[in-house]
């Protein structure tokens, strides 16, 4: 498996990007996968109750989709492994001394923080600091 895998190089290296875009969690009782193609979906998960979609907040109200939260994207800009260990719990550890939930969701070349909009700003304040001081 690709990408680093050592903890102090990823904090150290992690450049966090903030999206400009809004999104949200959405959960569809559905597995047309045409309609959830036509969300243009982020990224989705299929459980046991429904499959939820993460989808610009712009997208889901234009299907006025019911949501409770809105969220802006923060990207860890380095190539982490799938097999790194610790990069979730400092990230969020780090966050949660700040008061600010984290949503993560890991991709096979990025992790993404999915924070209340209200809080991204603070967030990448802080996950900058992280970079700059290692753990």
């Amino acid at each position: 498996m690709s990408g680093e895998t050592d903890l102090n190089t990823l904090i150290a290296s992690m450049t966090p990007r903030l999206s400009d875009e809004e999104y949200v969690f959405c959960c569809l009782n559905t597995s047309d996968f045409d309609f959830v193609q036509s969300l243009q979906p982020l990224g989705t998960f299929c459980e046991q109750e429904g499959t939820t979609v993460i989808l610009s907040k712009a997208k889901a109200d234009e299907f006025q989709m019911q949501y409770s939260g809105v969220f802006k994207c923060i990207t860890l800009s380095i190539h982490s492994s799938l097999d790194a260990v610790g990069l979730t719990a400092a990230v969020s550890s780090r966050l949660a001394v700040s008061n600010i939930s984290a949503n993560v969701v890991a991709a096979f070349y990025h992790d993404h923080i999915f924070i209340a909009s209200k809080d991204a700003d603070k967030a990448l304040h802080e996950l900058r600091c992280l970079a700059q001081e290692g753990i």
